[in-house]
């Protein structure tokens, strides 16, 4: 089955889906295609590995993906809002990573620093990331896979932005999408 992954930003998340695929973590999958929304350094990963990135809106992104024959779709710090004719198409084949325990600090305008920065305000000890099927509501559809990370005391939102990564995202992104990808495999879903 063919993977895309969406990237807005540095492709952080990507180098760790590639480097999952490479260590095999995959046998039911390939990332075929990374679709980026502007000039960010994802595209430079996508061509180190020897996958094509292609520039993608919301108004290109169906016409792309059905081109590509992509059969999932993992949004890995992709900033924009997936039309829903995308988010309809590939119900239950379409993950995100956010960088918090949702439901806690998920929603329109919670992305990137802005969740750390909530997260810090609030006073919280503890919080992390989330994999979560993507849906026609924002950061609302069914959670995957959770991991907990601590705050520590003088953490800066940098600073919990780049632990949550290390300890959080990297880790349980590439593992939702292997057990996404085996589910799909033995139940024999596709594309429709």
């Amino acid at each position: 089955m063919k993977v895309a992954v969406l990237c807005s930003g540095g492709g952080t998340n990507l180098q760790a889906l590639l480097d999952a695929e490479r260590a095999g973590a995959f046998p039911h999958a390939q990332i075929a295609l990374v679709g980026v929304d502007r000039d960010c350094y994802a595209r430079q990963r996508a061509a180190a590995a020897g996958v094509p990135a292609i520039e993608v809106s919301t108004t290109n992104l169906p016409r792309v993906l059905e081109e590509a024959g992509i059969d999932v779709v993992v949004l890995a710090g992709f900033l924009a809002i997936v039309p829903p004719e995308v988010t309809r198409a590939f119900a239950g084949r379409i993950i995100n990573i956010h960088p918090s325990l949702l439901p806690a600090y998920g929603g329109k305008g919670m992305y990137g620093l802005r969740v750390h920065e909530a997260v810090l305000a609030a006073g919280e000890t503890r919080t992390g990331a989330t994999v979560h099927l993507v849906t026609d509501t924002i950061d609302g559809g069914e959670i995957l896979l959770q991991r907990e990370v601590d705050v520590e005391p003088g953490d800066t939102a940098e600073i919990l932005q780049a632990r949550v990564m290390k300890e959080a995202e990297w880790k349980i992104l590439p593992q939702a999408l292997a057990e996404l990808m085996a589910d799909l495999a033995q139940s024999g879903k596709r594309k429709q």
